[in-house]
């Protein structure tokens, strides 16, 4: 029987599949953009002292600023009861407000936005039938995530609104971190994962966990930089590569705070001194794995990607030196911060990409499997 083909000689069923494939694809992509846009924000706000601004969490009216001097007057009173306006920012003017005001609205305007990409579209591709079965509660999943993360975020800023809080809790601040990391690690994953089975059989498979072991650092990693921005240890021991002229403070100043278990949290020099551990075990880990593939799969894409990911960790750490010499400053934090994101989407990405190639070579070459069903 006769199959009716594009004039590319792809059949129509197939091509339309394919586009439909790509569409669901871009849109994951999409939002993993969107979800570093909010990240990026979220730091800017951090950064500028901005995240207590807005007092009240009002996840549907709280989408209109104010509008009148009078409205600005009222949300200017509510921050000047807190902590943080009575011990740091004391005389700021209505201006000055309006300023740290914006950061923090636009932070959850972005949210908000974020939420509508997310299931306006899954709500259309939904009732096409385009997406079902595991990659439907995947992606339900995600959202779940999503809610779970604009709770927390809200908590964490409750926190800050304590008596004699200047700022959120630094554990809160990472828990925030951590969930929007892992929202965009499952987005990159799925995204990835979303291609015709033919394209995964060009890639060589690597056959080893390596991929998600890094993968798994990275995510670590970013979750102890949340520790060192919450805390603010990147203001302490600017120096590199000593800390206090020791590669490895004492043991005295490492655990000084007591429990000891508390020094993982609440002392600036274990909290700095795990994050410049961590950051050396990813990069030798990145670099080996790099080498590893070269030498056996030189002209593999996995080895290609592995050598730019072995590089993005390189950038990173040295990004990150430089943003504690210098302490911090506005541009150097945000950028560390966004890397951090690529890093850890670059490396889910090559995660995927890998395990869907292993799966492939085991399956025995091109199987018609419903690309939409599954993930």
């Amino acid at each position: 029987m006769a199959v009716a083909a594009s004039p590319e000689g792809m059949p129509l069923a197939r091509l339309s599949q394919t586009r439909t494939l790509s569409a669901v694809r871009t849109w994951l992509y999409a939002l993993a953009a969107l979800v570093v846009l909010m990240v990026a924000v979220g730091g800017a706000t951090r950064l500028t002292g901005s995240g207590l601004s807005i007092t009240e969490w009002k996840p549907v009216t709280g989408a209109i600023p104010p509008l009148t001097e009078q409205a600005w007057m009222a949300e200017f009173e509510k921050y000047r009861q807190i902590s943080q306006y009575e011990l740091v920012n004391k005389g700021m003017t209505l201006s000055e407000f309006k300023v740290i005001y914006g950061w923090e609205w636009g932070h959850r305007q972005l949210g908000r936005l974020l939420g509508l990409v997310f299931f306006l579209p899954l709500v259309w591709f939904w009732a096409r039938g385009i997406v079902r079965g595991r990659l439907a509660l995947t992606l339900l999943a995600i959202g779940a995530l999503g809610g779970l993360q604009a709770a927390v975020g809200w908590i964490m800023v409750a926190s800050g609104l304590e008596p004699g809080m200047t700022a959120v809790a630094p554990i809160k601040l990472t828990l925030h971190l951590t969930i929007a990391s892992i929202i965009l690690a499952c987005l990159v994953w799925v995204a990835a994962g979303l291609k015709e089975r033919s394209d995964s059989l060009r890639e060589m498979s690597i056959g080893s966990r390596a991929p998600r072991v890094l993968a798994a650092l990275i995510l670590l990693q970013i979750a102890l930089g949340g520790l060192v921005a919450g805390s603010k240890a990147g203001l302490t021991y600017n120096t590199w590569p000593l800390m206090d002229g020791a590669l490895v403070p004492s043991a005295s100043a490492l655990f000084v705070v007591r429990p000891w278990i508390e020094n993982f949290v609440d002392n600036v020099v274990l909290v700095q001194f795990n994050h410049r551990m961590v950051a050396y075990a990813v990069v030798a880990f990145a670099l080996w794995h790099a080498w590893s593939l070269s030498r056996t799969e030189a002209a593999s894409q996995a080895a290609r990607r592995a050598r730019a990911l072995a590089g993005l960790t390189v950038a990173q750490m040295a990004l990150g030196i430089v943003t504690l010499l210098l302490a911090v400053p506005l541009w150097a934090g945000l950028a560390h911060q966004v890397f951090a994101m690529a890093v850890l989407a670059m490396a889910v990405a090559h995660a995927r990409l890998s395990r869907s190639s292993q799966a492939s070579k085991e399956k025995g070459g091109l199987q018609e499997a419903a690309p939409f069903s599954a993930v």
